[in-house]
């Protein structure tokens, strides 16, 4: 159920589409750098698992959906990264785009894998004009001013921030349109998966908090300490470091019993419980 190898073959052959004939070199080059420059892939890889798990006759949907999904947050990496935010060195293990190949280009990067992330599901839906509304309605909600990344990103610029909801919008919202579109690329209905998604997103959240504040620089592949030094809001600063590990094993252990019923629901559980024993650091 659970295949990183075919998610970076996607994902290629995605970016190979944006690099082609007529794009510019050093954009290619930034382009090639921001999404296939690592990463661990969790949230099309939970796209996938969720359309396997409801056993379509056809993934190409999902597919394009968990392409979608990931070159959206690959986007929302570059443009986190400028120095009008967080000004990271690195991403990844590597130079952050900025970095890399200059600020110009990483806000062209960033804005053409938004705009490749929409044509994504278009294009892959253009026989099934429902799938490809319905797809393209939940990756614009999980990237909106209300509830998605846009607001994630905004809430950092707020003096009065509720921790879950900034949580709920800077990560929980693409683990929602990778769990709802999954299952709406495989024929479910989404709003039995939002639930799913949300508590995977918010368990990863409140990882990376962990990691941000205690973990190492040189084995996250990116910088740390960045919410104490900028002022924003973070778990362990608000719950400490105990309470904030107890919440991440709470939220872990509510994942199992979010998985709606279908016919892989089993295998499915197996995929979720390998990928969050990787959260606690």
């Amino acid at each position: 159920m659970d295949d990183p190898a075919r998610v970076e073959r996607l994902l290629d052959a995605a970016v190979g589409g944006l690099t082609g004939p007529g794009c510019p070199p050093r954009l290619a080059s930034a382009l090639r750098h921001a999404v296939l420059g690592g990463g661990n892939r969790l949230r099309p890889r939970l796209c996938l698992a969720v359309a396997e798990a409801l056993r379509p006759t056809r993934l190409a949907a999902a597919e394009a959906a968990a392409v979608a999904i990931e070159l959206l947050h690959c986007a929302s990496l570059v443009h986190d990264d400028l120095p009008c935010f967080d000004d990271a060195p690195t991403r990844r293990g590597l130079p952050s785009v900025h970095r890399a190949f200059g600020e110009p280009l990483a806000v062209l990067v960033g804005d053409a894998l938004i705009v490749a992330a929409f044509d994504t599901l278009t294009v892959a839906c253009v026989d099934d004009c429902d799938c490809a509304a319905a797809l393209v309605a939940l990756l614009a909600r999980a990237a909106g001013t209300r509830e998605g990344i846009t607001a994630g990103q905004a809430w950092e610029n707020e003096a009065d921030v509720d921790l879950e909801r900034y949580h709920q919008a800077k990560t929980a919202a693409l683990f929602e349109a990778a769990a709802t579109m999954g299952a709406r690329a495989a024929g479910d209905v989404p709003e039995r998966w939002r639930e799913l998604g949300r508590r995977i997103g918010l368990a990863y959240q409140l990882a990376d908090d962990l990691r941000d504040a205690v973990g190492d620089a040189q084995t996250l592949g990116k910088p740390v300490g960045r919410d104490a030094a900028l002022g924003r809001p973070n778990a362990v600063r608000e719950l400490g470091l105990s309470g904030a590990l107890a919440c991440l094993d709470e939220r872990i252990a509510e994942v199992a019993h979010s998985v709606p019923d279908c016919p892989g629901r089993g295998e499915l559980v197996a995929t979720l419980e390998r990928l969050l024993s990787r959260f606690r650091p």
